[in-house]
């Protein structure tokens, strides 16, 4: 009996202390897991220190406040507007902010003997789009303006996927007012990622971008809100540009808008009327809403589809826009392409040619009636 007893004891025992050792083991593989977790939230706070942006520049009444990142560490600058221009000392390039307030552009036609030349899609390749211009003489080795009395037009998606989104930004608001000072136009259109961002839709947003939010505490869309110098800077720019014989958007003009008689002007005033959604008193809707879908002028792809499968505009309807707009090409970007390229017999010019990818691009050059491909090396090889 006594041994049976004994037995049970130890049967008892055991079972208390293997569930003691269960337990323990429990808590340490949950602090492992715990571990590990706050292991992978420091990895990200280091990370975030490595963050180099900015700057971010909000305006109040008479004062401005510029933040920006060296290393993931915050600086601030208060600023007096009425001591423009102030120039704002960053980690990697300093930038003079002399200009906080854009009228809309409302010129939306140029005409003149001068050189065009045109880009698209940047997508946050700061160097590559450096490169490109240097080599082409749109801007010296210095980064300055250098197409005197030319007109440089970019046909939007400046925003997403590259990590030098704000240094693109800054360099086309420099040279904007540099190009105007030597009698020249730098015509930035917005394309369908400005319009994203804008709208707080970040699915292509680089990760640095992220980081850059949350150092700050702000959703993205606010970093270009309409109390930002950029936001505003973005806000006044045009969804098109006539220059000479060419029309410019980023996407393209579906054909009802010649069928529907619609004018530049219009087109532009109603896009820019429902740019935001979050500065509008109502949803957008009719006309204003269309001109942000598929078939609006940041969306269209129609040139570069089949006819008979996707619904592309057919010669006809080509014709019938240059008749239209009273114009010889229509030129976008927003479609990607190996190099700049033609369709309908030289009537459209494709200017999207993959610098998002980071390795090569191109620019379309037009002086008098010749057309060139400036490759990245800077040779001009003819444009049929």
């Amino acid at each position: 009996m006594l041994l049976k007893i004994t037995f049970v004891v130890i049967i008892i025992f055991s079972t208390l202390l293997s569930c003691s050792t269960a337990e323990t083991e429990d808590k340490k593989n949950t602090a492992v897991k715990l571990l590990s977790k706050n292991n992978k939230d420091t990895s990200n706070r280091a990370t975030a220190k490595a963050v180099d942006d900015g700057p971010y520049v909000f305006t109040q009444d008479e004062q401005l406040k510029a933040y920006w990142f060296c290393g993931g560490n915050i600086t601030t600058l208060n600023i007096d507007t009425l001591k423009l221009p102030v120039e704002i000392p960053n980690c990697n390039y300093d930038i003079t902010l002399d200009k906080i307030n854009f009228s809309e552009q409302s010129i939306l036609d140029y005409q003149g003997d001068f050189a065009v030349a045109a880009s698209s899609d940047f997508h946050g390749q700061y160097d590559l789009m450096k490169t490109l211009l240097t080599n082409n003489h749109i801007i010296n080795e210095d980064g300055d303006w250098a197409f005197g009395n030319g007109h440089f037009v970019i046909t939007g998606d400046v925003f997403d996927r590259g990590e030098k989104v704000t240094e693109i930004l800054w360099f086309l608001y420099k040279l904007e007012k540099q190009a105007e000072l030597a009698g020249g136009k730098l015509h930035l259109l917005l394309g369908n990622h400005e319009v994203m961002v804008l709208n707080g839709d970040l699915r292509y947003l680089h990760p640095k971008y992220v980081e850059s939010a949350q150092l700050l505490e702000q959703p993205f869309e606010q970093l270009y809100g309409k109390n930002t110098v950029l936001g505003k800077w973005l806000r006044s720019k045009a969804v098109l540009v006539k220059v000479n014989d060419m029309l410019f958007a980023h996407g393209g003009f579906h054909p009802s808008l010649a069928k529907e008689k619609r004018t530049l002007s219009d087109i532009n005033q109603v896009f820019k009327g429902n740019l935001v959604k979050a500065d509008l008193a109502k949803p957008r809707e009719g006309w204003g809403r269309y001109l942000h879908k598929s078939n609006g002028p940041i969306w269209y792809r129609g040139y570069f589809k089949d006819n008979k499968k996707d619904n592309g505009a057919s010669e006809k309807e080509i014709e019938l826009l240059l008749n239209h707009f009273d114009i010889d090409h229509l030129v976008v970007g927003h479609t990607s392409q190996k190099q700049v390229e033609t369709r309908y017999q030289g009537r459209v010019i494709a200017i999207d040619s993959s610098l998002k990818n980071g390795e090569y691009g191109e620019i379309l050059l037009i002086e008098g009636d010749k057309r060139w491909r400036g490759t990245l090396s800077g040779d001009k090889l003819i444009l049929p």
